[in-house]
């Protein structure tokens, strides 16, 4: 690829098409089955057509033709140039299998006319049947771009069908996330009131509060909350998880060798406790080598340093079960691999059957950075990931895990390729597990309250995606980035943004409009728990209370049926 970052790209370069006309696409918002089956033996095909922009190659499942990568790791043949244009997001996918071979990985990249390289996206392909590589790309100027594959297996041989890119403006790409987002984190729910004889009442009204949501943006805190009550009243206010950004960490809770302190996280833990916000647990081991205590550092012999790792992951996981939503059981251990060198390559997935032998109801969590946020990573792609965690899970004793992804989301400051994270959490989601985004930020920047809200939304309307912990608090905190309060804790236009989705996601009874039993009309309410309140305007003595859990599971259409004992 060396040749290729110097701008120079020994391709056939294909016709120009920018014309719109029937074709396939795929919804980049539908999570097709096959990202969870991985291999279909047949392309299914879409009739979706507007705004592809449909290219010229496209082989079916009987043809003959194929291509070779060369040795750069690029198809040479199948390439195409198109026109983008600066404020619309683009989503491409395209069908690929192996002639040969089992489990390459394939990826899509756009070479713009600078010569920068953009990864959208890539995929895990078999021998013999199709897999969906999805991605795309924001550009940030107009112009011509390349489209081309590669793959790191020299000798591959692919087929590729069904090659497409499809355009939206912003506005259409928001309205596609608010219509997912109705579906997957609300329902609509009809009361029916009754008398115990059937009859209706009414005249009856109703009046919904939600009291525990079911989708939560949460913040992490650093031990700076212990000294400032303003800052403990603003997190309080506003945030119901947390994760600490050190204070779990070995290398704070061992500074010196078999000296252990948990003052500080004991004492963080108290303060989420008294005010109802949950903990998820960071981090019981790091697997980069530098980010070990220094005594951990100078230690040679394996043995050794197994009894000081057994050690610590006994201490700090007895000491908090019972007590947080999960655990980063081994940070980065697909960047990293200081334990696996150390003592094994099986060392990650051992501390994990550990970890779940000690407290087998919390969830435990592969944790890494660059895999939804940063396109050009080569190291913690997605498909690296969840191989990692499959790993994991295979490991005798692990397949009973309760496990989950965290992707810790570090953005650079510039526009957020949405099509490209998206097709990332669904290849995260494929596995079928939870998908957290664990450490969102990203450095200053002019347009950073507008960047934050499009990654947010981006991740809040992804089925796979359970919940969100950014990285950010007010000025006292010393969080630099995601700076999201000053001095005197009033709001910057990010703390506005984060203030606007909280409020959004997690539905106030002041937002509720009361329900009138004659409507018969059904209210749209977020996946959460609720109380509620019927009474009568002019029946004092008719009034119920009741609790209403909300859930996907339960269906888009919910009936609450209450009979009133009178």
């Amino acid at each position: 690829m060396k040749n290729i970052n110097n701008g120079w790209f020994p391709c056939i370069l294909l016709l120009l098409w920018c014309l719109v006309h029937s074709g396939i696409a795929i919804d980049p918002f539908s999570q097709s089955d096959s990202l969870k089956t991985e291999c279909v033996m047949k392309p299914p095909r879409s009739r979706e057509t507007q705004g592809l922009l449909q290219f010229s190659r496209s082989v079916q499942d009987d043809s003959d033709e194929e291509w070779k990568i060369d040795e750069h790791g690029v198809i040479r043949e199948m390439a195409q140039r198109i026109q983008l244009h600066q404020g619309n997001i683009y989503s491409f996918s395209a069908w690929v299998k192996l002639r040969e071979g089992n489990k390459k990985k394939v990826r899509v990249v756009f070479k713009k006319e600078n010569g920068r390289l953009v990864h959208g996206g890539e995929v895990r392909v078999k021998q013999g049947c199709w897999s969906l590589l999805k991605g795309g790309i924001v550009p940030d100027v107009s112009g011509l771009v390349d489209i081309f594959f590669e793959s790191d297996d020299k000798e591959a041989e692919i087929s590729v069908s069904n090659v497409s890119l499809k355009q939206f403006s912003k506005d259409e790409w928001k309205l596609k996330q608010d219509q997912i987002i109705e579906k997957i984190r609300k329902s609509k729910v009809r009361f029916e009131v009754t008398y115990q004889n059937k009859t209706a009442v009414k005249g009856a009204v109703i009046s919904v509060e939600q009291t525990k949501p079911s989708f939560l943006l949460g913040c992490g805190m650093n031990f700076r909350i212990l000294q400032s009550q303003g800052y403990r009243e603003w997190f309080a206010s506003r945030f119901k998880i947390t994760s600490f950004t050190n204070e779990m960490k070995w290398y704070t809770t061992e500074k010196v060798r078999g000296q252990e302190n948990y003052t500080l996280a004991d004492s963080m833990l108290n303060f989420a406790e008294d005010n109802g916000i949950l903990v998820r647990g960071h981090t019981v081991l790091w697997d980069d080598p530098i980010m070990q205590s220094s005594w951990v550092q100078k230690i040679e012999d394996p043995n050794d340093l197994m009894n000081v790792t057994l050690n610590r992951i006994n201490s700090v996981i007895t000491r908090y079960k019972g007590k947080l939503t999960g655990w980063d059981v081994v940070n980065e251990n697909v960047h990293w691999d200081y334990f696996e060198k150390m003592l094994g390559a099986n060392a990650s997935s051992s501390f994990y059957n550990l970890a779940f032998k000690l407290d087998p109801d919390v969830i435990l969590f592969v944790n890494e950075y660059n895999t939804i946020e940063n396109r050009m990573e080569v190291t913690a792609t997605p498909v690296k990931v969840i191989e990692k965690m499959e790993e994991i899970l295979a490991y005798q004793g692990n397949i009973n895990i309760k496990g989950a992804i965290g992707a810790q989301g570090h953005f650079s400051p510039t526009q957020p390729n949405l099509p490209y994270m998206r097709s990332a959490l669904d290849t995260l989601g494929s596995l079928g597990l939870p998908v957290w985004l664990t450490e969102v930020d990203m450095p200053k920047c002019p347009n950073q309250a507008k960047y934050i809200e499009d990654i947010l939304r981006e991740a809040y309307s992804h089925p796979a995606v359970k919940g969100i912990i950014i990285f950010a608090g007010p000025e006292v905190s010393g969080f630099d980035k995601l700076t999201l309060a000053d001095k005197d804790f009033n709001n910057t236009e990010t703390g506005d943004v984060i203030d606007k989705l909280l409020k959004e996601w997690q539905q106030k009874s002041s937002e509720i409009p009361k329900i009138f039993v004659e409507d018969s009309k059904e209210v749209s309410l977020s996946h959460g728990h609720y109380n509620v309140n019927v009474s009568h305007p002019w029946m004092k003595n008719l009034s119920t209370s009741l609790s209403l859990e909300v859930t996907k599971e339960k269906g888009q259409h919910q009936v609450v049926r209450v009979v009133i004992n009178a």
